[in-house]
């Protein structure tokens, strides 16, 4: 039978996860309301210079 406790006690997370969560976190990612902000601005932008060059 398994032992919960000792199997507690011998655990030790993986590097490679540990590395992977410090990257993920430290990365500075746009949110779906950011991309969207964008896209008006050079959507607006693109209608101006198409006004322009008429």
């Amino acid at each position: 039978m398994i032992n919960f406790e000792d199997e507690l006690k011998k655990f030790k997370p993986s590097l490679e996860i540990e590395d992977a969560e410090d990257i993920i976190y430290k990365q500075d990612l746009d949110d779906m309301s950011d991309v969207i902000v964008k896209l008006l601005k050079e959507a607006s932008q693109e209608a101006d210079t198409a006004k322009r060059g008429k």
